[in-house]
């Protein structure tokens, strides 16, 4: 497991932005590839791979619903 990524999820982190969704998937690319800077014939497949997961990422955080008391508390101080 990529020990690395931290939670983005509110109400775990309540800034997350577009940079910490890059920095998440770098590194979840670098730990499946293998690679911690991928070689020149390889770079526009792992660039790729960076921006599809950082896609992800954010849709998934926009589509999540979190439920439960530390979320209401969340949203009573926001």
């Amino acid at each position: 497991m990529c020990r690395n990524i931290k939670t983005l999820r509110p109400p775990v982190t309540l800034d997350a932005d577009e940079d910490d969704f890059h920095a998440a998937a770098l590194q979840y690319v670098r730990k499946v590839s293998g690679f911690r800077a991928p070689a020149a014939h390889n770079r526009e497949a792992f660039d790729r791979a960076v921006e599809a997961v950082t896609e992800a990422t954010a849709r998934l955080l926009a589509e999540l619903e979190v439920r439960g008391a530390s979320a209401r508390a969340a949203e009573a101080t926001a």
